[in-house]
């Protein structure tokens, strides 16, 4: 695959809507109007998607490594497509099996027309068992279930008088609209790490390591695969690669109290990442978080990061 010449894309993970243990205490006291100038900060400036997260419920088990608080990831989307006009809308990612494709479909669609075509659809097939029990979807079937989902939400958005028949799901008879503003839909991006998620990487428009348990040195197997599969030519100059998360590059106190030396020093660091995440096809990737102690400190940072290293993340 040809390497990236466009800058890294950064998305922003929007802070407060996970409450996973180091959350800082501030991100966990969020109110609406700080949200809402969360979101206006990173419209304004030049990141290219601002992110939720999903979970229904937390597996009791799961609660010390995850925490109890998650926000339902269709709404926060929704809120954020309203509360900005130019950065793009994701999830990091929708669970497939929790949702219908019709209504799934319906809710992104909406989103798309309300938002101007902003919507990124980034998606996955699960792991926390007890959330596939309480709401009754096979936790065994969710990789067929998540691919049956897709075509027949393709169908829903592409189809004058869609018609998808399969083992789960089956719609015939019913008019679809709005259609997506985006042509023919929005982006797709998968996420996962296994053969399969790869193979349904390749037929869409991304792939997203998730959980990235994994180094960087773990990618030269997982993309070679990826690129031999049939689906994926032709798509080499359009194929987003999404790294989630980063090292520890931030050194020192808060943001706030850093001193010239120390910010320059942290901004190589993140250049340097950058730069090695290129040599993986990476495209897209988080923003690094330094420490920050209130919601002026983290939007100082989000400027900061804009005009300071941003520019230098060029192809």
């Amino acid at each position: 695959m040809p390497k990236p010449t466009s800058p890294m894309k950064i998305y922003v993970a929007l802070p407060g809507n996970s409450h996973m243990p180091g959350t800082p205490e501030w991100a966990c006291q969020l109110q609406a109007p700080d949200y809402q100038r969360m979101a206006r900060a990173v419209d304004q400036l030049g990141y290219d998607a601002i992110t939720t997260s999903e979970h229904f419920a937390m597996p009791i088990e799961e609660v010390p490594r995850l925490g109890p608080y998650w926000m339902q990831g269709l709404t926060v989307m929704s809120f954020l497509a309203g509360a900005t006009s130019r950065v793009r809308v994701d999830a990091t990612v929708l669970v497939l099996p929790y949702h219908h494709p019709l209504s799934l479909a319906k809710a992104v669609t909406t989103m798309d027309a309300l938002s101007g075509g902003r919507v990124n659809l980034s998606v996955g097939v699960g792991h926390a068992v007890a959330e596939f029990a309480a709401l009754g979807v096979s936790f065994e079937d969710r990789g067929a279930i998540a691919d049956e989902m897709l075509a027949a939400m393709i169908e829903l958005w592409t189809a004058d008088e869609p018609v998808y028949h399969g083992r789960f799901f089956d719609i015939e008879g019913l008019a679809f609209e709005p259609k997506p503003v985006q042509s023919p839909r929005p982006p797709i991006y998968i996420g996962g790490n296994s053969k399969p998620a790869l193979r349904r990487a390749a037929r869409h428009d991304g792939w997203q390591p998730n959980p990235t348990d994994f180094s960087l040195a773990d990618m030269p197997p997982l993309l070679e695969y990826l690129y031999a599969q049939p689906e994926y030519a032709g798509k080499e100059a359009t194929f987003d690669i999404c790294w989630l998360g980063s090292p520890s590059l931030w050194s020192g106190g808060a943001f706030g109290e850093a001193s010239g030396p120390v910010l320059a020093a942290y901004r190589d660091r993140v250049i340097d990442w950058c730069a090695e995440l290129r040599t993986h096809d990476v495209t897209r990737t988080s923003l690094p978080l330094p420490i920050t102690n209130s919601v002026e400190e983290y939007i100082d940072h989000l400027q900061w990061f804009d005009q300071e290293v941003a520019p230098r993340l060029g192809g």
